[in-house]
Parts: C-alpha cells; structure tokens; sequence
C-alpha cells in the first residue's frame, strides 16, 4: 500500500481528498474538495473562487442546511410516507436511508470545519 501526503491527516475528520495543511498545493485541494459541497452554479463565483476561506463558509452553511433537511425527512417519514401509499418496506428502507444521511452529512460537517479552521490559520498568518 502506497501511502501519500493526503493519508496523514490533521484529525480524524480531516478529508482523505485534501491534502495536508502546508503540502504542496493543499489549498488547491481543499477549495476543489469544498466545491463539490456546494450547489455548482455557485462554484463559478469570483469571490468563492479567489477565496476558499470564504468557500468554506458557504460549504458549512450548505452542509448544515443539508443536515436540517435530512432530519426533517427522517422526523416526518414514520407520519407522511404511507400517505404516499409506499409499502411498509420501501418506508423503512427510506427511514434507514434518511438516518445514514444524518450521520454521513455530520461528519462532513466536522470535516469542512476542519479545513476551514486550517485555511482560516493560514490566511490569518499573512
């Protein structure tokens, strides 16, 4: 197994598609990392483009709309799905797949929280 510089993380949310802070070209890595968070009309933005402090930003503010929407579709599955008339089945696959969501979207949460801190660090130091 081949090991890189985007194996050694800062923490254990640190994504494994950014590489290290203070690595050749990181900051590359983490503001293309960071768009593929948002919605793609925003990705062309000069200011979003010229500023991945401000990517992260908006990444978080995403990320935490996302996870507001995954619960509010897990929380009213259970009473509006079987209005829908779904099969018991397909409405417990989609609670499950709603709750896996929630967990997944967290620790991408954690994770843009990471990068920002460290792209926050860096530009503060100029």
């Amino acid at each position: 197994m081949i090991m890189t510089l985007t194996s050694t993380r800062i923490s254990p949310d640190w994504p494994c598609q950014v590489k290290t802070p203070g690595s050749y070209d990181w900051e590359r890595s983490a503001a293309k990392w960071l768009r593929e968070l948002i919605p793609a009309r925003y990705a062309s933005y000069p200011a979003l483009i010229r500023h991945p402090v401000l990517l992260a930003r908006h990444a978080q503010i995403q990320v935490q709309q996302e996870i507001r929407v995954a619960r509010t579709a897990l929380q009213t599955a259970r009473a509006e799905l079987p209005m829908l008339g779904l099969p018991e089945s397909v409405i417990e696959h989609t609670i499950k797949m709603y709750a896996a969501e929630v967990m997944q979207l967290q620790h991408i949460a954690r994770s843009v929280r990471a990068v920002s801190e460290a792209l926050a660090g860096r530009s503060t130091s100029r």
